[in-house]
């Protein structure tokens, strides 16, 4: 397992050192290292907290093809955006401190979560399933809301608000990257501290509770790191919807292990080393003409399909 582990981690250091240098002139290498070097950090973050993130919400769900984008946050992510454009304006928003505006999508997607997470659990007594239930009618009501307000904004300010409808690494504020590194990093290794407990909680929900679990207080704070990690991710970079399935999928089977421990080490590089390729690709063969998500959401919807047809015949 380690040798796997390891072998993973030498594609990504691979992957990490062509990002950096590839095309590097000494004439320009400073400036091109500044661009690239927030990039690498932005890309090692996403990966790990969407290869995190998708995991342990398939452990808690029990259902390797669901993944933390049926809560809907991707969804409100872009109707925020959407929202802030068509009330304030393009102009505004420029104006904006991009910190402002991360912790006003990061607050609200999370405060979101809360409520869902809290008084929606308290109602059902922990149903999962009713849970993500009420996360894709919310999902289908802010894709709803934001072609509504899409559909009579200014045709300019639509234009500018496609830049945010589409996950990209190509302008990562630094002073933003350190805020959400800092959430990302603590929420991670919150999570990872319970790795022995979701092997428990993978064997089931009753299962789980013979074996001494509390598995509702569990949930709920899986939940919660979820919805963080989920939050901030999106914020940062843009909703990357297929992903989660593709990366920690191919680590299960890859692996071939139950055992967390190493299946969150496992996720986290095989969406560390999806997304470093991904923005190789979008960079240096498709000429930043390709959005890095359309490229993702491809492989992963066919990936999906696979999945769907697997699941099916069994």
């Amino acid at each position: 397992m380690k040798r796997k582990l390891l072998f993973l981690s030498l594609i990504l250091i691979v992957g990490i050192l062509l990002f950096l240098f590839w095309d590097l002139s000494l004439a320009s290498y400073q400036y091109a290292l500044s661009r690239r070097i927030p990039k690498v950090v932005a890309i090692l973050l996403t990966g790990s907290a969407i290869g995190f993130s998708s995991l342990v919400f398939q452990t808690i769900t029990n259902n390797r093809i669901l993944t933390p984008s049926v809560l809907g946050l991707d969804s409100l992510y872009v109707f925020i955006q959407t929202t802030m454009i068509f009330l304030l304006g393009s102009q505004a928003i420029a104006k904006l401190d991009g910190r402002i505006g991360f912790l006003i999508a990061v607050g609200v997607m999370i405060c979101f979560s809360v409520i869902i997470l809290g008084w929606i659990l308290k109602k059902v007594r922990g149903s999962i399933y009713l849970l993500l239930l009420v996360g894709i009618v919310t999902g289908t009501l802010f894709r709803s809301g934001s072609s509504f307000l899409q559909v009579i904004i200014d045709p300019n300010e639509f234009l500018i608000l496609q830049g945010s409808m589409f996950a990209s690494f190509n302008n990562i504020n630094t002073g933003i990257l350190v805020l959400a590194g800092v959430l990302m990093v603590g929420a991670i290794v919150i999570g990872f501290l319970k790795h022995q407990t979701m092997d428990v909680l993978a064997l089931g929900r009753d299962s789980a509770i013979n074996l001494g679990v509390n598995y509702n207080a569990l949930t709920k704070q899986i939940l919660l790191i979820v919805a963080i990690l989920v939050s901030v991710s999106t914020a940062l970079v843009g909703p990357i919807t297929f992903l989660g399935v593709l990366v920690t999928n191919l680590a299960r089977e890859y692996l071939k292990t139950h055992r967390h421990f190493h299946l969150l080490i496992g996720s986290m590089l095989v969406g560390c080393i999806a997304l470093i390729f991904g923005q190789l690709l979008v960079e240096q063969v498709f000429h930043f003409n390709t959005p890095i998500s359309v490229m993702i959401n491809f492989i992963g919807g066919l990936y999906f399909i696979r999945l769907l047809l697997k699941e099916s015949q069994l």
